[in-house]
């Protein structure tokens, strides 16, 4: 089920799956993702490394390279249905009116081509009317919008010469040079130092805001997402077990998963205090869901948790959470689930 506000949202996600066949077997790394992003909003997805974040992002640019697959689901993006499209018209899509920052800019910049080109060539591809002069112009301008400090001087390095805050402002430069209006960010701000990481963040809001221009923020830092974020998704074990605005989820969480999540940030006010961890581990994506997939690690676990699938009870209009927890109380008002028990560091 997909929770809308909006008649038209600029991307819905439905039931999405993603299976990727190994020689090992089988691994169902998405198993019915839902969702949906407004026009002019920033949607954050959240979840600890190998929940499903990226496949997710590269399932919606229909990026998912053999031997994965997408085997179910349906993506639209401004009313299009990109899962039907051929390769021709994704092509025109990427790039143009979806674009996508991904971790490590440094790896994705070409170290043999002066990074004004590379930009200029980012409007060439997607606007055959452009000469090269103008689009050198042009990315030059965009170089000064992302704060570069001497755009023309630094139009005409090479990737290698620049530092780490310096080249993922290259790379934002890229990705917002045509306008587009979705920006996935797939961790934007995780191999900086934190001065730099606010100055970025700052920056990518502001763009945004002036290009409006809808982002959908990948990221496992839970301050970076409470900063940036209208809303936000948590994802375990390719699902998404919660949803809501990130006020609402960051102070009331929903989910058992949510709540053992927040818990794992050290607090700052007591240093002293043993760090909290969640108990178990992550289940093999090799099997089939067919229960929840939190439940071996959950404090709160039924008898039907390992037997049932539970789907998203509505706890308000934009939040939701998949956990039994919550059936026969579909308006279920803040604090409905028990307090988790801090647990002792091992």
């Amino acid at each position: 089920m997909t929770l809308s506000t909006q008649a038209d949202p600029l991307l819905s996600v439905e039931d999405l799956k993603v299976h990727f066949y190994t020689l090992r077997g089988v691994v169902y790394a998405l198993e019915g993702v839902d969702f949906h992003l407004n026009q002019e909003e920033t949607l954050g997805l959240a979840g600890e490394t190998g929940c499903g974040k990226s496949v997710t992002a590269l399932s919606v640019l229909r990026l998912i390279d053999p031997p994965g697959r997408i085997v179910e689901g349906r993506i639209f993006f401004a009313g299009r249905d990109l899962l039907r499209l051929n390769e021709v018209a994704m092509r025109s899509i990427r790039g143009s009116r979806i674009s996508m920052i991904v971790q490590e800019p440094k790896m994705s910049l070409n170290p043999v081509v002066r990074v004004g080109d590379q930009v200029a060539e980012t409007l060439l591809i997607h606007d055959r009317t452009l000469n090269r002069r103008s689009a050198r112009s042009m990315a030059v301008n965009m170089l000064a919008q992302v704060g570069i400090a001497a755009p023309r001087r630094t139009a005409r390095r090479y990737p290698h010469e620049l530092s780490g805050g310096m080249a993922q402002r290259i790379m934002i430069a890229m990705m917002l040079v045509t306008r587009p209006k979705l920006l996935i960010a797939d961790e934007p701000t995780s191999a900086l130092d934190v001065t730099i990481q606010a100055q970025i963040l700052e920056l990518m809001r502001n763009l945004v805001r002036d290009i409006q221009t809808s982002v959908l923020m990948i990221t496992h830092d839970l301050a970076v997402m409470a900063e940036t974020c209208d809303r936000m998704a948590v994802m375990y074990a390719g699902n998404i077990v919660e949803m809501g605005p990130v006020r609402s989820v960051l102070k009331d969480p929903q989910h058992p998963y949510t709540r053992g999540l927040l818990q794992t940030v050290p607090d700052r006010a007591n240093a002293k205090q043993p760090l909290y961890s969640i108990r178990g581990s992550v289940p093999s994506l090799f099997l089939p869901q067919t229960c929840c997939r939190f439940a071996d690690r959950c404090e709160f676990v039924m008898d039907r948790c390992r037997h049932e699938i539970p789907r998203p009870y509505h706890l308000n209009i934009e939040h939701h959470a998949a956990c039994f927890l919550h059936e026969g109380n579909p308006l279920a008002g803040p604090h409905d689930l028990p307090s988790i028990r801090r647990t002792e560091a091992r």
